[in-house]
Order: structure tokens, then C-alpha cells, then sequence
């Protein structure tokens, strides 16, 4: 058995918690998650304390989770106390921190995706928008919570956008630079893989439903539900994308002297002129790992361990369906209120991680945008599917709204 420490605390870090903890590992989790708290240890730190709080808990490995530990160099930190640590460096970690280097990488490598330019000066890229075609879609340079991008249907929105981002500065520093790219139309999948050099282990290809509404409406958001299988990506067009995309960029970080250790997670979409990349991440992604790592059969720490010992490994899935509904506050991912009672959990079959709660008196209350996620297992997409929502009517609270239409491109007619 080893000592675990999972740096952040919502859903994504929850599933990765409870694959470990599964695996006969003692969890220890960096912030509060009350569905964590029933079999792992909460604590409080501080950036500046998690290295001594290794060394003073004997910690075997540490397990990063969000963007922003890997982007600030967590890794790079913890490796210089010899601390065993998952995840890509600083310096490889660009490739999510920044989208113009992403952008710029693909295009040296000959890496499929939108064309793209890149503008620090608010005038300029306003100046630009008057010679483009619409829909477009604006992105802010760095990490803004999966909220910095906005596709643009005609010249106002677009202006609109730029101003929020540049001007205003509606995702802070993040928006000092802005990547504006064309409008890829087809079919959206996530791809996600353990990288350790130029070796890329793929895990199962997954769908992830960004928009806050039914009909994929209203504003983009961390995600408001996920599900697999997905039955109009083929085969081929995961050879495709492993070919084309994710081997070419392991080698590209290679060559860039920023090679490559953890999870490349790409954003993928299947167009009429083949796979095309639409955005990289450094780590799981979130909602995606809550039901990637219910369905893998491997060990996570044994791969983990692999990984960063350059060692080769293999990863399997079980084949059943899986859907994962996400239940968010109103008004995420804009302004929304906190501390809303939830009952009814103990009820819930399915799996349910915590993405946004705390606990106070015995009670758990709303704590964040994305609250809650209702994992289901079954045999097929539309019975995951149903179990999925009738749990979810076992769940009492005033303040949460979901998505009714999670994997209906998917579902067989009924």
C-alpha cells in the first residue's frame, strides 16, 4: 500500500482518489471534498507546504490534478526535493498554459487543426475581425478554467468577446494574448493518453457535452456531461488522430527540448477534411476522468509509476457504456450563489463524485459551479443513460440544474 497525495479537489481529482483508494492505496487530498472524506484524508496547504508535508507524511507519489499546479511548475518544484510527483513540467505544461505555442507547435509540425492568428494588441485583432468569415471562434492565451473560449457567430459577438477579454480583462492575465481561429465543423471527441517520451498509451475515446444547455445551448462551460461509448467515431479515426496528432506532438516536445511525462489529453474534431485538433491539456480533464477511470481495468499507480520511470505499460477498459451528468448551480458558469442544502445522496445507486460541495453540521452544501456528477455503468448507452437520470431525481436541491440530453448522439432510437 502506498501514501498518495492528490493536489486539488473537484471531480476530476475525486475519480483519480477514488481509483487509487480502489487499488488499495491511503489517500491524502489537498483541500476539501466531502465524498473524498469518507475513505481519504482531507488537509489544508499551502503551494509552499506540500513538498515538506511529503516529506513529513512519507508520501510515495504525488498525483496532480488541475492545470494550474502543472503550468506554475509544481512538478519541477517537487522533483528537486526528490519527490516522486506525476505529471508533465513546466516547460511541457506550455502546451496547455499557452494557446498560441500550441497553435505555434502544430503548425511547425505539420499538426492538424484550424487556422489561427495570434494578437497581443486589442486594435489589431479588432482590425482583423472586419476581412472575417463567421462563425469564428476568439480564445484567450492562458488558462481560464475552461471558460477563455467563445465561438462567435457574426462581427458583434466577436468584438463583444474581444473587448471582455482584452479590455476588460474578463479572465485576467490570461487575456493578454488571443488566439482567433476558424470554426472547425463536425463531430467534437476527447482523446486522452499516457505519454512518457515519444511512448503514447491511449485510453478509450470519450464525448464531452461543453454547452451549459439541452440542444448543445447557451455559453461553453468546464462541462456538463460526458459519455462512451461514442458510435459515430470509428476506429479509423482514432488511428487517424493517434498518427496524425498525438504521436507527432510527443516527438514535437521531444525536439523542443520540453519533453513529455503524464497525461496529453487532446481536444479533437472530426471534420470533413479529417481529424482536427482543437486544444491540448496537460492533465485529465474533468468531467472525462470520472468515468474513464470507473471503466480501466489497469492499475493507475502502476502507470503512474511507469510513466515517470520511462517504463513500457499498457492500459485496459472494460466495454460497458458510461455516462457521467453533471448537476451545476444556476447561473454557472456565470455569477451564481452558494450553500444550498443537498439530500437525497444516500439514495443514489449510481456513482456520484463530488465536484463542488463542503460539509457543514452533518449537512452537504453546494460549494461551487459544477456540484455534483452522476456516474452510471451498464450494459448499453441507453440503459446508463436512464439509470443515470433516475438517480438523479433521488438528489434534493434547490440551487442545481442539468442537462436532460447527455450522449444523445449516441443513444439508439427508442
Amino acid at each position: 500500500m502506498a501514501r498518495v497525495l492528490v493536489l486539488g479537489n473537484g471531480g476530476r481529482e475525486a475519480a483519480i482518489s477514488y481509483k487509487l483508494y480502489k487499488e488499495g492505496h491511503e489517500i491524502f487530498m489537498v483541500g476539501e471534498n466531502p465524498g473524498v472524506a469518507e475513505f481519504g484524508k482531507c488537509v489544508d496547504l499551502k503551494n509552499d507546504q506540500i513538498a515538506s508535508f511529503c516529506k513529513r507524511e512519507k508520501i510515495d507519489l504525488v498525483f496532480v490534478g488541475p492545470e494550474a499546479y502543472l503550468v506554475d511548475g509544481i512538478v519541477d518544484i517537487l522533483e528537486k526535493e526528490n519527490i516522486r510527483v506525476f505529471g508533465p513540467n513546466k516547460r511541457a505544461a506550455l502546451l496547455e498554459g499557452s494557446k498560441a505555442f500550441a497553435k505555434d507547435l502544430m503548425k511547425k509540425y505539420g499538426i492538424p487543426t484550424a487556422a489561427y492568428e495570434i494578437f497581443t494588441s486589442y486594435e489589431k485583432a479588432l482590425a482583423y475581425l472586419e476581412n472575417c468569415r463567421f462563425p469564428l471562434v476568439i480564445k484567450a492565451d492562458g488558462l481560464a478554467a475552461g471558460k477563455g473560449v467563445i465561438i462567435a457567430q457574426n462581427y458583434d459577438m466577436a468584438k463583444d468577446a474581444l473587448k471582455e477579454i482584452m479590455v476588460n480583462q474578463k479572465f485576467a492575465e490570461a487575456g493578454n494574448e488571443v488566439v482567433i481561429e476558424e470554426f472547425l465543423e463536425g463531430e467534437e471527441f476527447s482523446l486522452l493518453a499516457f505519454v512518457s517520451g515519444e511512448k503514447v498509451v491511449p485510453m478509450k475515446i470519450v464525448q464531452d457535452h461543453k454547452r451549459a444547455f439541452d440542444g448543445d445551448k447557451g455559453p461553453n462551460t468546464g462541462g456538463m456531461g460526458v459519455y462512451m461509448p461514442i458510435k459515430h467515431i470509428g476506429q479509423a479515426d482514432i488511428d487517424e488522430a493517434m498518427e496524425k496528432i498525438l504521436r507527432p506532438t510527443a516527438k514535437a516536445m521531444i525536439k523542443e527540448k520540453r519533453e513529455f511525462k503524464g497525461i496529453l489529453f487532446a481536444g479533437l474534431m472530426k471534420t470533413k477534411d479529417g481529424i482536427k485538433t482543437i486544444e491540448y491539456n496537460v492533465r485529465f480533464g474533468d468531467p472525462e476522468t470520472e468515468i474513464l477511470l470507473l471503466a480501466m481495468k489497469s492499475s493507475l499507480y502502476d502507470i503512474a509509476e511507469k510513466v515517470i520511470d520511462g517504463k513500457d505499460f499498457e492500459v485496459e477498459f472494460d466495454d460497458a457504456a458510461y455516462i457521467g451528468v453533471v448537476m451545476a448551480s444556476k447561473g454557472y458558469p456565470e455569477s451564481y450563489a452558494k450553500g444550498f442544502e443537498i439530500k437525497g445522496l444516500e439514495k443514489v445507486d449510481s456513482h456520484v463524485f463530488h465536484m463542488g460541495t463542503r460539509a457543514e453540521d452533518g449537512k452537504i452544501l453546494t460549494n461551487g459551479g459544477r456540484v455534483l456528477i452522476v456516474c452510471s455503468k451498464a450494459g448499453n448507452l441507453n440503459q446508463a443513460y436512464k439509470k443515470s437520470y433516475a438517480d438523479i431525481e433521488k438528489i434534493e436541491c434547490d440551487n442545481l440544474f442539468f442537462r436532460k440530453d447527455i450522449g444523445h448522439m449516441s443513444l439508439e432510437e427508442v
